[in-house]
C-alpha cells in the first residue's frame, strides 16, 4: 500500500490525484463508493463496511479477501469493491 499525503485533502483533490497516479482509493466512507456509482473509474475505490474496527482488523480482512482484491484490481472495468 502507499500513501500520497493527501490526509487533509477534499475528496475531488483525492480522487484526481488517485486517477492521475493510477492509484485505488480505500476507505471506511460512503462518498468515493458514490462518485464510483456517478463516474466509475479510474481510480477504483475499495470500500470498506465495517463499523468502528481495529486498523488490525481491516487488515486481516485484506488478507482474508486477498483473491478476491487482486481480482477487482485486475478487472478493467471494476470501479468499486465493497468488503464488509
Amino acid at each position: 500500500m502507499r500513501e500520497i499525503g493527501l490526509e487533509k485533502s477534499d475528496d475531488e483533490e483525492v480522487w484526481r490525484a488517485a486517477a492521475a497516479a493510477g492509484l485505488c482509493i480505500v476507505s471506511k466512507d460512503s462518498d468515493f463508493q458514490e462518485r464510483s456509482v456517478l463516474s466509475g473509474a479510474p481510480p477504483k475505490s475499495l470500500w470498506i463496511q465495517r463499523g468502528n474496527c481495529s486498523t488490525e482488523d481491516i487488515l486481516s480482512l485484506l488478507r482474508d479477501r486477498q483473491q478476491d482484491l487482486l481480482s477487482f484490481l485486475n478487472d478493467p472495468v471494476a470501479s468499486i469493491l465493497e468488503l464488509e
